[in-house]
């Protein structure tokens, strides 16, 4: 989507000003219209302009979500929920105005089932708080999106990250739910049984709804064992192409691989230069194994001998928690290796994904296309799923470069999706890429739309995003 496409919706002045006075008066302190306050809810760490929510409350309750809905739909008001505004594609965004919904202080653990595998949460707890709170029960939440990010908001957006290849995405993990619809109205989408045929899948409706169809106020996710040994290594390869082949056979074999991630030679350069590193500047793939001391040597040899295959270097792989971090971190810092490498830019973080036979391909054609145009962009892969991430560091205070890199983006997502792909693997589309969803599923958008307006009815759940409306 150009930034010409985003646009302030239709405000219902009257409404907002009914809504402000009344919560005002409700939530005290809990309630903020101050400027500074608004633009911290606005943040979006894309390029997308920041548009601003008429004032935020920081809920504390089922009860005051609930109370906040109610309020808010009596008055058409929109509503935009916030968990901790780490969202790239104008998630967090108010273009019609309205109330933020901030779920920070809902970090409560509710309850953990160490003999299920389970744990209910709300939606405030981040990834790492969750997985600090169960590290003496021997269990951890696998989903790692490299931010901090919220339960709720990495379910709202169906996020995955590194250990997506063996443990899957938020829609693998998430159980069950409970959601404030349009309403104001409390649901339970499910029971913690592991199976059940009951009725619609409502969770996974919710799962990667963007805030659309309701608030989520709990999440009960699965839960998995803490590996009795991780074991991890780096390889580079001669070109991307071998890296690729590479990850595709490992992955056809069987190999049950916890992470692979490809980071091109630019990227490669860019954190050697950042962490005091000396990885040959080719393509590079970091590989972790997770199981017993025995299975995870059996899996490192066998990826060794695929690797060699392919004129990988000798795999360097260690089970030891210090020189396993030292191996990884250049994969953990390539985000700010990556800013490093031009700080007076901006930066644009955009991803798609593509069937992993297309992956080389598709990485090797965005290379070719980030040369041609001259730009600043190192790459980098979760590449055991096809998906792969672009950070592209341009002037973004000059209006012709803006151009140029949005016509970069479309690029992009126009070769992703004539390979079968997606135009975000991870991201979601919130306002950015509502014009590439339109292409990608055009003929399933009346549906969605249908979905979206018996859930809610007057569009006033996190209006302008994910389609038009």
């Amino acid at each position: 989507m150009a930034l010409k496409d985003v646009v302030s919706g239709v405000r219902n002045e009257e409404g907002i000003s009914t809504v402000l006075g009344i919560l005002k008066q409700r939530y005290g302190e809990r309630f903020q219209t101050g400027q500074a306050f608004r633009e911290q809810h606005s943040h979006t760490t894309s390029y997308l302009p920041s548009q601003l929510p008429d004032g935020v409350v920081f809920v504390e309750s089922s009860g005051d979500v609930q109370d906040v809905v109610k309020l808010c739909a009596a008055h058409h008001v929109p509503i935009i929920p916030f968990g901790t505004g780490s969202s790239l594609e104008g998630h967090v965004n108010a273009p019609s105005g309205g109330i933020s919904v901030d779920f920070t202080r809902m970090n409560r653990i509710l309850a953990v089932n160490a003999e299920d595998l389970d744990c209910t949460v709300e939606p405030g707890v981040t990834r790492e708080d969750l997985n600090t709170y169960l590290r003496d029960t021997g269990l951890f939440f696998p989903i790692d999106p490299g931010a901090n990010a919220s339960i709720g908001g990495m379910t709202a957006t169906r996020a995955s990250g590194t250990n997506a290849v063996r443990y899957g995405t938020m829609k693998d993990n998430v159980l069950s739910l409970t959601v404030v619809t349009a309403d104001g109205e409390e649901i339970r989408t499910a029971q913690r049984a592991r199976k059940s045929s009951a009725g619609y899948d409502l969770t996974r409706l919710f799962v990667g709804s963007e805030g659309t169809l309701g608030l989520i106020t709990s999440i009960t996710l699965r839960l998995q064992g803490i590996p009795e040994k991780i074991s991890g290594g780096v390889c580079a390869f001669p070109t991307l192409k071998d890296a690729c082949d590479a990850v595709i056979m490992t992955i056809q074999m069987g190999v049950p691989v916890a992470r692979i991630e490809l980071l091109d030679e630019r990227q490669i350069r860019a954190c050697n230069a950042y962490s005091k590193l000396s990885y040959p500047e080719r393509p590079t793939l970091f590989v972790e194994f997770h199981g017993t001391e025995e299975t995870v040597s059996l899996q490192a040899r066998q990826f060794a001998d695929i690797a060699a295959e392919f004129g990988g270097d000798s795999f360097v792989h260690t089970t030891n928690p210090e020189e396993r971090a030292q191996l990884w971190k250049a994969r953990h810092n390539a985000y700010w290796a990556s800013r490093a490498l031009a700080p007076e830019l901006g930066a644009l973080s955009t991803d798609v994904c593509v069937p992993i036979s297309r992956l080389a391909e598709c990485v090797a054609a965005t290379q070719d296309d980030i040369r041609e145009h001259g730009f600043l962009a190192p790459i980098v892969g979760h590449a055991g799923d096809g998906n792969f991430h672009v950070l592209l560091l341009f002037n973004d205070k000059v209006p012709a470069e803006l151009e140029k890199a949005e016509a970069f983006i479309s690029r992009l997502n126009q070769r992703a999706l004539a390979m079968d792909g997606t135009c975000t693997g991870e991201h979601g589309i919130g306002q950015g890429k509502i014009g590439y969803l339109e292409q990608e599923l055009g003929s399933a958008l009346p549906a969605m739309r249908a979905i979206k307006k018996g859930l809610d009815p007057d569009n006033i759940l996190n209006p302008g995003k994910v389609f038009r409306f």
